[in-house]
């Protein structure tokens, strides 16, 4: 899913997990209602990305498969890139395809594809500032209660985030730092991106319950856009 905006804003926003599309032919045997829980999709995370654009006037990239059917937030070749279990679930549609020929044919229909469009984005208009846009559950179903509201996640790369950390924090925002996990551990499409490409880049995760709907959705966009927009300006 493409979102439209000017290149010349120096910004181009990726968002992984934003869509719970499960292609047809691919049966993954999970209850409904685990398709519209965090394990199948980032909640929130397509509307705040499009509210974002729009304020923020730059193009967005964005995951247009469920990560059940292949997390596009991992490198080709690890084992949880077609998830037989997610938090606690089993994926039983998934166990002939974690590795073979269906793991080949979905790397090349859904993941490789994604990738490419990022990185042609990346190579002809060279932005100034890469967005990744996550949300994340407030608890684990066997972990404690994550108090961050928006968490900036990096690997090597601590441009963009130590100049997005403080401005969240003076915004009144309850900011983890690597939080509610660490970029260093979970990377992947920035790693690709941003670090392999030497261009600043901003891991954005925001914690589900607040966008669960749009009044959610335009208040957090009001929060974040000015913030990116003012890490941008800095690094030019």
């Amino acid at each position: 899913m493409e979102v439209a905006g000017d290149p010349a804003t120096g910004l181009l926003l990726t968002a992984d997990h934003a869509s719970a599309h499960v292609p047809d032919g691919i049966d993954l045997q999970v209850p409904a209602d685990l398709m519209r829980r965090h394990v199948a999709v980032d909640i929130g995370v397509e509307p705040l990305a499009r509210a974002l654009c729009a304020d923020l006037g730059c193009p967005g990239l964005l995951g247009g498969t469920s990560r059940l059917v292949i997390d596009l937030n991992r490198e080709e070749d690890v084992p949880g890139l077609i998830p037989l279990v997610s938090d606690g679930h089993l994926i039983p549609g998934n166990a002939d395809a974690a590795m073979g020929a269906e793991r080949a044919r979905r790397i090349e229909r859904y993941w490789r594809p994604y990738q490419d469009r990022i990185a042609r984005a990346v190579r002809e208009r060279r932005p100034t500032l890469l967005l990744s846009l996550h949300s994340f559950t407030p608890r684990l179903r066997d972990g404690e209660a994550r108090p961050w509201e928006v968490g900036i996640l990096y690997n090597r790369d601590e441009r963009a985030p130590r100049l997005a950390l403080p401005r969240l924090e003076a915004a009144g925002v309850v900011t983890g730092d690597n939080q509610p996990y660490s970029g260093r551990r979970l990377n992947a499409t920035m790693n690709r991106h941003g670090e392999a490409n030497d261009l600043p880049y901003l891991g954005i995760e925001v914690r589900q319950d607040l966008i669960g709907d749009a009044a959610g959705v335009a208040r957090w966009a009001a929060v974040l856009a000015p913030v990116i927009a003012a890490v941008r300006d800095a690094l030019r």
